[in-house]
């Protein structure tokens, strides 16, 4: 005789059993005791502030430089420019109206204006010769910004070539994972594809389920590993269906979308691979909360009819797509 999960199959208790012992992610007993809020934000981040240290202990440039986005970058790179430019011009005016001079020989005549465009002309090696230092601390000066300026675009350049050639992991994950219809069961599933046209191989995944015990607030956070249907892929052409099939083993038997809100669950979900161009590993996280699951679905096809040549389409704007359907108790045979 073969039996079935019952489902949906709610239990008295809360607590999401069978236990198993914790998995340390090293997010601390205290902040898996009380922190309530989601540890993992959809963008990857950890939803963590650390304070306490001091400003400088705390900075690290070169790290800042390479994590920001695109326009962050390359703000800061235009205002630092503009700032230094004018923090030299600034210095070549209080040497007083000798210190430049224009080619017609009308010291007086020299502005602040001037004297910015003469330091980016100097930074920048140019020298287009309208006007000229006058004195030796002038000069001084000029050989000053001429370093500054030699280190400065060698340092640009290296942070923009550390960027460029820094490979990392663009995957697009549907927005809500579902539960649905899986084999003769159920199962927890949700998508995920790559956003980019380079490829990965040996593609990784490790779901972790995190809850807390009870709606108590002194109740502890519990941490559990996800089985997999698949949990590696060689190749990720095209798209892959994460699937965590429900059965009497899985903590999610038996549970309803109530009692997996009312313990605060949440599926944390890490991806590691290699990027094949870098040849370098590549990993990338996200997370579902309770209300992020959507209950008796399944995913649309993301594939199109093959073409005459027999070629394979798939339709990335339908990866959130998906469609109700019943599912019946599971009763044994």
């Amino acid at each position: 005789m073969r039996a079935h999960a019952r489902w949906p199959n709610p239990r008295p208790s809360l607590a999401l059993e069978p236990r198993a012992p914790d998995r340390d992610l090293c997010f601390g007993s205290v902040v898996s005791r009380e922190s309530r809020k989601r540890l993992l934000k959809r963008d990857g981040s950890f939803n963590v502030i650390r304070d306490g240290l001091g400003w400088l202990t705390s900075l690290s440039f070169y790290h800042a430089m390479l994590s920001m986005s695109w326009p962050a970058f390359l703000g800061i790179m235009s205002v630092s420019y503009l700032a230094v430019n004018a923090l030299f011009a600034l210095l070549f005016m209080l040497g007083g109206p000798h210190a430049l001079m224009l080619q017609t020989g009308v010291e007086s005549s020299v502005t602040f204006l001037n004297a910015f465009f003469f330091s980016i002309q100097t930074f920048a090696t140019i020298g287009y010769g309208e006007i000229v230092p006058i004195g030796v601390g002038a000069n001084l000066l000029v050989t000053f910004e001429a370093l500054v300026g030699l280190l400065g675009v060698a340092l640009a350049t290296g942070i923009i070539f550390a960027r460029f050639s820094r490979p990392n992991a663009k995957l697009m994950f549907s927005r809500n994972a579902i539960i649905g219809p899986f084999g003769d069961g159920v199962g927890l599933m949700f998508r995920v594809t790559n956003a980019r046209s380079s490829q990965i191989i040996e593609l990784e995944c490790q779901l972790m389920l995190s809850w807390f015990d009870s709606p108590d607030p002194a109740a502890p956070r519990s941490f559990r590993e996800l089985s997999l249907e698949r949990r590696k892929v060689t190749f990720f052409p095209l798209s892959w269906t994460i699937v965590h099939p429900i059965n009497e083993e899985s903590p999610l038997f038996g549970r309803t979308s109530d009692s997996l809100r009312k313990t605060s669950a949440e599926l944390l979900v890490l991806f590691r691979g290699i990027d094949d161009t870098a040849s370098q590993q590549v990993h990338a996280r996200t997370s579902y909360l309770a209300d992020d699951i959507v209950w008796n679905s399944r995913f649309r096809t993301l594939f199109n009819t093959p073409a005459a040549d027999g070629t394979l389409t798939t339709v990335i704007a339908r990866l959130d797509e998906s469609d109700a359907v019943y599912v019946p108790a599971r009763l044994p045979d």
